[in-house]
């Protein structure tokens, strides 16, 4: 039971009647009177406290079955009022380190009715974490004493990567294989053969079918040219490497880069899969710690989250020749290598030109490096102040620096995407796209 304002109020007011009490009354009566009035002020607290229990609210709380990193999550909490509206706060306790965007929240329910009261959970990390019970506020009918308890609702909730961008990647991937979209498809990107359609204008003439379209005319006497519609080969092999080492522990607008990163992965295997391919996944830092081979279908795609949902980076240098060739004696075949981790310099990335050199031109090496923003614009803003001039600076260094040894990638016939970790996702998938229609894989 917790005094409300009024009480307080209440008793001030008691305290301030005093003195005018003292100029009619003797001292003694008016002490009196005033403990007298105190008295029944805190009972009246105290029934009003105790006839609200008759009546507290229920509550039931929905949240996500898995949470997504770096996300605002919904949580929905059902009050129940009974016979009397209920002025209540509710407090719920979430697990340490959630950003929650209304840490206590106040309504009035109507007697016998239910409201939805919701507020957003973002998580900054992944794994299971503990939820708390509710603590709730219910005040009395007088407005006296507000009844204090908890509800208990503590269970384990899980958070997992970005599984919020990953059910959007798959509503626009099927778009784009469906309906207006796939009317608009053109002709002559891909290798093999989808359908035959009718010439419309503007279609390369190259890709018309004369055998088809003559028997056409012979048995139907329509003239209307039949054009091959091509569409990108599908069955070939996507490697996704992840470096979960000492350059992917940095935070990146409050996540970890591996974080970026493992949402970037996610979404690039859900476009391969979509697109037919064979996907598979390695983690590494000093050795592959974990592999998954390359399979089709979309049911690989819950047993990568499955198991690279737990992964977490660590403060070791990665071993990318290591990783590269443990990839090469594992994948014989031609395939595309996503290496997604960090780039510094030339000097520091050593390694990384050297392996990812070694690749080509057997396979299709692709270098993918998370950028902090903050870098960007750093570099991008004007100041008068010598330590601003000085950050700045170092800013445009360092992308000087990164420039210098992406053109030596690329020399080397390595593709390179160099992008701010928080849209490296939608730009890889884009980029992945890009390449299947291109049929460069």
């Amino acid at each position: 039971m917790v005094p409300s304002r009024r009480i307080y109020l209440l008793l001030v007011l008691g305290i301030a009647l005093a003195p005018l009490l003292s100029l009619l009354l003797t001292i003694r009566t008016t002490i009196v009177i005033t403990v007298i009035f105190d008295a029944i002020v805190l009972g009246l607290m105290v029934v009003d406290g105790l006839r609200v229990r008759r009546s507290r609210v229920q509550i039931i709380r929905e949240l996500p079955s898995r949470l997504s990193i770096g996300r605002d999550n919904p949580v929905v909490l059902k009050v129940t009022s009974r016979n009397t509206n209920a002025q209540i706060e509710i407090s719920d306790y979430c697990p340490t380190g959630f950003g929650v965007s209304a840490p206590t929240l106040s309504a009035i329910v109507p007697s016998n009715s239910t409201e939805e009261l919701m507020y957003t959970v973002h998580p900054t990390q992944r794994g299971e974490f503990p939820w708390g019970n509710i603590q709730v506020r219910q005040l009395g009918l007088w407005g006296l004493a507000w009844d204090d308890w908890q509800i208990p609702q503590s269970l384990p909730v899980k958070v997992y990567p970005d599984l919020v961008g990953l059910r959007s990647l798959t509503i626009r991937l099927t778009l784009q294989s469906s309906g207006s979209m796939r009317q608009s498809r053109q002709t002559g990107i891909g290798t093999e053969f989808a359908e035959l359609r009718n010439y419309r204008t503007g279609d390369d003439l190259r890709f018309i079918d004369w055998k088809a379209t003559a028997r056409r005319v012979g048995a139907y006497g329509n003239a209307t040219p039949l054009v091959r519609v091509l569409e990108p080969e599908q069955e070939q092999t996507l490697l996704i490497l992840l470096d979960r080492g000492r350059l992917m522990t940095a935070k990146v607008q409050g996540l970890q880069r591996f974080d970026w990163g493992l949402n970037a992965t996610l979404s690039l295997a859900l476009a391969g899969l979509h697109r037919g391919d064979r996907v598979g996944v390695g983690v590494f830092d000093r050795q592959i710690h974990t592999w998954i081979p390359p399979e089709r279908g979309q049911h690989h795609l819950n047993q990568l989250i499955d198991r690279l949902t737990p992964i977490q980076p660590v403060l070791l240098e990665s071993d990318y020749l290591g990783a590269v060739t443990n990839v090469v004696q594992r994948q014989t075949r031609r395939a595309l290598v996503v290496v997604i981790t960090d780039l510094i310099d030339v000097t520091a990335s050593t390694e990384l030109l050297a392996a990812l050199s070694k690749l080509a031109p057997r396979y299709l090496p692709f270098c993918v490096t998370l950028r902090d923003p903050q870098v960007d614009r750093l570099a991008n803003t004007f100041t008068d102040d010598v330590p601003g001039a000085y950050t700045r600076a170092v800013a445009l260094d360092l992308l000087m620096q990164r420039q210098v040894a992406y053109a030596q990638l690329k020399q080397k016939g390595v593709l390179v995407l160099d992008a701010p970790a928080n849209q490296i996702a939608d730009q890889l998938v884009e980029r992945y796209l890009q390449l299947k229609a291109r049929n460069q894989l």
